[in-house]
């Protein structure tokens, strides 16, 4: 970027991240994300460092807060506000502490750490140990007088009496600061009641501080946790040698503090900071309020004043954030992919970015109908966040970053693989490529048929599958399980024991449960709750064969325990085949929920000769199929279930089956005819659908409650 563009750039991010500012921390509107408007300025600090001729004193980066509103009156803080810089990694981290100790050599450094609520930031007056005065941060210099609704918070304390002997009615003047929250049950309570809910507890919580009415912000119940102590004057009490002994002082005056914190001595150091914040992580989600991360802060006084602050920020003190889940960044290019189907879906090729602990490069955009309604152009800066924590997606276009250089998408009119013709059926949102033999849908028709919730061969990765096919070892599914030792061993980076762990791995996924077999043949509209209503559906002879649970090697050691064999009831995928095509379209269509999409599909399938003949291939390879337990209850009868996070003791795939075997469905996402939504540790985004839906939110605990 040469000067003239890194001048346009500058400029236009300032003017956005003023009104950006003014809407979050004054009109409380949250169109833009802290998350993308924390990337943007960062942006811009990195711009203003290597082109520092542009920096002028009205930039975002060279002030705290934003102007004030104009519905309150605006004083004058007794002490100057400042904001903390953000890190977002372990490195930025121990960067800032290196700078720190440049600037007190030999000096031995302790920390405490302290969780950083999602809130907002007051300042309360007391005077003669009354509660006179409230004020937001506003500027940093002036702050908007919002006495009257922090009176209503039942954590703020409205008379200071004595501590350590000394009397606060007689003391002049006392600040202390904290901030302000709500708790995320007492806004779900609030937004069953709002034409327009609240977005999160940040933005519920500044609009009630700024009602007003008292009499609403004493209804939304409001509370405060206090970390800032500051005595006015010459104080007969002693004055706290460190962070600690500030919390600590703090809670005997009266004051409600976050008891979340963590002292980190000198010998324990950055260790004890990144175990607090990764434990804290893994909790955020289960506390009762929202985090974004914890705030640390050098814990000896004496070094607080020898670091000092810049003109906006203390250098004692960092935030120290949990990963953005939204970012934002620019699209170089858009690219269209093919999927197994055969559904185009354009990619946005992205500068790389940091989102969710992650480096990012690509976004989906869906599809075409998407695009034109987020108005996405190549060159656009757009937010971009991970959906269901995994698949990066554009979530919005900045379009006031424009240049006017940026390019409209246009859908291709071929495959862009096979060249083939593509097509969008009336009704759906997806082009699709209708050539069967397209490279693209190929291999990743190969890829879906091993997956996990399919036949789960282990060790058939993306790059296995690409080779085998440039090999002419794999044409289709079925030839997977005809492959050789020698055929293996010859591939790049297959050893030995790589060879016979694959070929163990392809020999156990030859016994399977229908309905994961019907879910791995790739049919159209065929989910794992489609292969389970088709599969229940469907009765068939079994009988019983001996398998090896382990497989012999070709050299077998003196001590390897001889392969063990059992015997399991399975039955034919000709069988399977046969009972279907007995079934009329009708009587598809008239399963459960299949419904008239999906029964013509499976139909068609199991009818194309070219399907058959792979079936019994499959059948000649020695696949077999294994009959899924019964219902053990309907106790979960007519209920969706969508599962989120890490579970304690149940695998997804395990709390699906107890699912399924009491009645009930799984779903893939969260939506109004979503029942519970059974949530483990870290479950994203998925979890605040939820809250927004008002869907009722389970642990494992609960759920194993209500089936037995």
């Amino acid at each position: 970027m040469d000067k003239k563009q890194a001048h346009e750039r500058i400029l236009k991010l300032k003017e956005w991240l003023k009104k950006w500012n003014q809407d979050y921390f004054v009109l409380d509107k949250n169109d833009v994300s802290e998350a993308a408007r924390d990337k943007i300025k960062k942006e811009l600090i990195e711009l203003e460092g290597q082109f520092p001729e542009f920096v002028t004193p009205d930039s975002p980066t060279q002030r705290v807060g934003a102007p004030l509103g104009s519905r309150f009156a605006k004083i004058k803080h007794i002490t100057p506000k400042q904001s903390l810089m953000d890190v977002f990694s372990e490195q930025e981290l121990r960067d800032w502490e290196e700078r720190n100790q440049k600037l007190v050599p030999g000096e031995k450094l302790d920390y405490v750490s302290e969780l950083k609520i999602d809130g907002l930031n007051i300042s309360i007056i007391y005077e003669k140990g009354k509660y006179t005065k409230a004020l937001t941060r506003g500027d940093g210099i002036h702050g908007e007088d919002v006495t009257h609704t922090v009176r209503t918070i039942e954590s703020v304390p409205m008379e200071l009496f004595e501590v350590d002997g000394v009397k606060l009615q007689d003391y002049p003047i006392i600040e202390v600061g904290g901030e302000v929250f709500m708790t995320k049950k007492a806004l779900a309570e609030i937004n069953k009641h709002e034409a327009e809910p609240f977005a999160n507890p940040r933005n519920a919580a500044a609009g009630t501080v700024r009602q007003l009415d008292p009499k609403v912000a004493a209804s939304r119940h409001l509370e405060m946790f206090f970390y800032i102590l500051n005595f006015v004057g010459d104080s007969n009490i002693q004055a706290p040698t460190s962070q600690k002994g500030l919390l600590e002082l703090l809670q005997k005056l009266g004051f409600c503090v976050n008891k979340n914190f963590v002292h980190s001595s000198a010998s324990v150091g950055m260790t004890g900071i990144f175990n607090h914040f990764n434990k804290v992580k893994k909790e955020r989600d289960s506390l009762p309020y929202d985090i974004d991360g914890i705030v640390v802060k050098v814990n000896d006084v004496r070094h607080q004043k020898l670091l000092g602050s810049t003109a906006k920020c203390p250098r004692w003190a960092v935030a120290y954030k949990f990963p953005a889940e939204q970012s934002t960044s620019q699209i170089l290019d858009i690219k269209v992919q093919v999927g197994r189907t055969g559904a185009l879906t354009p990619v946005a090729i992205l500068k790389p970015t940091e989102v969710s602990g992650s480096t990012v490069s690509r976004a989906t955009l869906h599809n075409e109908d998407e695009i034109n309604r987020k108005d996405v152009r190549i060159g656009d800066t757009v937010v971009i966040q991970k959906a269901g924590d995994v698949i990066p997606e554009v979530v919005q276009s900045l379009k006031e970053l424009r240049t006017g250089k940026e390019k409209k998408f246009r859908m291709p009119t071929k495959c862009p693989v096979c060249d083939g013709k593509i097509e969008r059926a009336e009704g759906e949102v997806a082009s699709r490529c209708v050539n069967p033999e397209c490279p693209a849908r190929h291999e990743l028709q190969l890829g879906h048929f091993v997956s996990r919730d399919a036949f789960d061969i282990v060790g058939l990765g993306e790059k296995i599958i690409e080779q085998l096919i440039n090999e002419n070892l794999v044409r289709d599914a079925a030839d997977f399980f005809t492959l050789k030792y020698d055929d293996l061993v010859k591939l790049d980076l297959f050893k030995d024991k790589k060879t016979q762990n694959l070929l163990d791995s392809i020999e156990k996924a030859k016994i399977i449960s229908v309905p994961r077999f019907i879910y791995a043949l790739g049919i159209r509209y065929i989910g794992e709750e489609n292969a389970v209503l088709l599969a229940d559906h469907i009765q068939l002879k079994t009988h019983k064969v001996e398998i090896q649970e382990s497989q012999k090697r070709d050299q077998m050691s003196l001590f390897e325990e001889a392969p063990k064999s059992k015997k399991v009831e399975v039955a034919e995928i000709e069988d399977l085949l046969n009972e279907i095509q007995k079934m009329s379209l009708e009587e598809i269509n008239a399963i459960g929920r299949i419904g008239d999409t999906v029964a013509p599909a499976i139909y068609d399938w199991f009818h194309d000769k070219k399907n058959v003949a792979f079936l019994h291939k499959l059948q000649k390879a020695g696949v077999k199929l294994t009959i899924e337990k019964k219902a053990l209850s309907h106790k979960l009868k007519d209920k969706t279930f969508v599962i989120t996070g890490t579970l304690p003791t149940l695998s997804r795939d395990e709390a699906k089956e107890l699912i399924r075997l009491n009645g009930g469905k799984s779903a893939a996402a969260v939506s109004k005819n979503t029942d519970f939504v059974l949530a483990g540790t870290e479950p994203g985004s998925k979890y605040d659908e939820a809250v927004k839906l008002e869907v009722p939110i389970i642990d494992e605990a609960k759920f194993l409650k209500m089936i037995h």
